[in-house]
């Protein structure tokens, strides 16, 4: 029984992670999270305890990062500034959480001689044109675009310098776009999913032709499970189930599931240096390691997800009324 380091987990890829460990192993867990505004200690309150420690604190914060670090058997590494938006506004926490923290974590783990997963994501790939067809695969060139798909980029090479010059056991996964039950409303499928339930107009950044390759946030978790199980050390796995829409399908399919018409919806300004396709080939991890996504369709995973958030408006009620003044403030 494998206790589990899970940095980020309160957030909403990693709390999902540690849902998906109680459901499907028999790990104990430890979740450090510093709380900022995407994690939400409320996310993880109904959990068993005997099965899951919670710690509130940064992964830059050593000493307690190296404490953490040597009781444990697995590090799981979701912790990061993730919001492209907010990395263009201000990118000093996006260089802090994603280098410096990752920093701080590869040296308790090659201190302590621990195993370590790193999350990354498709981004530091930097995009794709429309019309193009080509897909991400493992060994294609960083191209990052933002400062936090820059910050992201640093963070993998961290860990891939680790691994060569010190032996660091760790593996790498590259995620496309994640949606499902937990995630901030200010991310787009949410948010547009909340809109609607609280009788507001979605919202379509330019055109809405910019492309994005989803995943329901239960399959990522999945894949991820699987890395760490049967992946091999220093190895990098791209993550992705075949979920090439445009933002455009996307909100009108979301409209459509919730029984309104399709284009009922406003544009508003585009969001600067709005990265146009991103395609995840993730043939690597399937034959190597035999996964394949539950939600091979999205409509499935997107009905699920409309589910989860009509059925827990008190998660994300709260906060609705000040994302979307955030959002009105930048013409978005």
């Amino acid at each position: 029984m494998p206790n589990v380091l899970i940095t980020g987990g309160a957030g909403f890829i990693g709390s999902n992670f540690v849902r998906h460990l109680i459901h499907h192993t028999d790990a104990s867990m430890v979740v450090l999270d510093a709380l900022t505004y995407a994690g939400n200690r409320k996310t993880l309150s109904e959990l068993p305890g005997n099965r899951m420690e919670f710690v509130e604190g940064d992964i830059c914060d050593e000493p307690l990062v190296d404490r953490l670090v040597s009781a444990t058997d697995v590090v799981v590494h979701f912790a990061a500034e993730s919001h492209n938006d907010n990395s263009l506004k201000n990118p000093w926490p996006f260089v802090q959480t994603n280098v410096i923290g990752t920093y701080t974590l590869l040296e308790a783990v090659r201190r302590h001689g621990k195993r370590l997963h790193h999350i990354s994501t498709d981004e530091v790939y930097g995009d794709l044109e429309l019309d193009d067809p080509e897909r991400f695969v493992e060994e294609r060139a960083y191209n990052p675009s933002s400062p936090y798909s820059s910050t992201k980029a640093a963070s993998d090479m961290l860990v891939r310098a680790w691994v060569r010059s010190f032996g660091v056991q760790a593996t790498l996964s590259n995620c496309s776009n994640n949606y499902g039950p937990y995630q901030h409303i200010e991310k787009f499928i949410p948010r547009q999913i909340t809109n609607v339930l609280s009788g507001l107009r979605p919202k379509l950044y330019g055109t809405g032709e910019n492309v994005r390759d989803w995943i329901h946030v239960d399959d990522h978790n999945s894949a991820v499970w699987a890395i760490i199980e049967r992946g091999r050390m220093g190895e990098t796995y791209l993550i992705g189930a075949d979920g090439e829409r445009n933002n455009k399908q996307v909100l009108e399919e979301i409209l459509t599931l919730l029984e309104r018409p399709s284009d009922e919806y406003e544009l508003v300004l585009d969001r600067p240096g709005h990265d146009l396709r991103y395609a995840i080939d993730s043939s690597k991890l399937r034959k190597e390691l035999g996964w394949e996504p539950t939600f091979a369709d999205f409509s499935a995973g997107l009905q699920d997800t409309i589910n989860w958030y009509r059925d827990h408006r008190d998660w994300w009620e709260a906060g609705k009324q000040a994302t979307e003044a955030k959002y009105a403030a930048q013409g978005q």
